[in-house]
This record gives C-alpha cells, structure tokens and sequence, in this order.
C-alpha cells in the first residue's frame, strides 16, 4: 500500500511540475512561431485601461493526479466495501479539488486597453498581461499579426 501511494504521489508531483507552466499574454512575449513573422503596424491613443482577471485554464493530466490521489487516499478508508465506497468518493474529490485548484492557480490580472485608431478613428479593444505601463492619453504601436494583437507604448 504504501508503495503504490508514494508511485501515486511521485507521478502526480510530476505532473504538477511540467502542467503548471501558463503560457504568457504579455506584450512583450513571443512565441516561437512568432519570430521572423510580418506585423502590421498602427499608431493610436489610448482612450481607456480597466483591470480585468484571466481565467486559468485546466489541465487533463493534473486533474487525472488529482483524482488518482483522491482515490488511492480514499480507498485506504475502511476495508471491503468500505474501500471501494472510499476510493470512488476520494478519487471524485481529488479531481473536484484538483480542476479548483487549477482554476484559481492560473487566474491572473490583466488589461483591457481601449484604443482610437490614427488611420480611421476606429476602438478597438486589446486584453494583455499588465505589464506595460499603459494609461489613459498615451500613444501606443499596436502590432497585429501571427494570430495576435498587442499594444506597445511608443
């Protein structure tokens, strides 16, 4: 028993070590796939910046650990039937605890920037990472491209 529950833990703290890493939605973070790829470039200012939270997202593996430790504790609960009965119910609330967890551990703060076009006069609405300095009045690049959209202070 005590084997199988350490292989358990092992392979979840493994999981946790190599799931956990969230991608970046900073302004100035690019991806691999990014580099040596044409952006187009626009000019504007600012008009608005409203603090908002990221949802985080959930990863498969983790909750998979969360439930296999949930019923590996679950089932040393008892004996017979009361093992069982333990191992279902711990596994559930592992997974349960597990996507929570997740969930909360990846929320994080992030910028809605309001932005008037130069070009046309056109909002638009860019969320980021706030780790620019961006306010109210400020003239800022806006970079499309690659599948992204990122305001930059000039």
């Amino acid at each position: 028993m005590k084997k199988s529950l350490l292989a358990t833990l092992s392979v979840a703290a493994a999981l946790a070590v190599t799931g956990c890493a969230a991608p970046s939605d900073s302004a100035v973070v690019y991806k691999r796939g990014q580099l040596q790829q044409p952006q187009t470039v626009e000019f504007g200012q600012v008009v608005s910046v409203q603090n908002v939270k990221v949802e985080g997202e959930k990863n498969p593996l983790l909750t998979m650990g969360g439930t296999a430790i949930g019923g590996v504790a679950g089932s040393s609960i008892g004996g017979g039937k009361g093992s069982a009965i333990g191992a279902i119910a711990g596994a559930m609330i592992g997974g349960l605890a597990s996507e929570s967890i997740q969930q909360g551990a990846g929320t994080k703060n992030a910028l809605e920037v309001t932005v008037r076009l130069d070009r046309d006069g056109r909002m638009i609405s860019v969320v980021q990472e706030g780790d620019l300095p961006l306010v109210a009045g400020q003239r800022v690049r806006i970079l499309t491209g690659a599948g992204t959209m990122r305001v930059v202070p000039m």
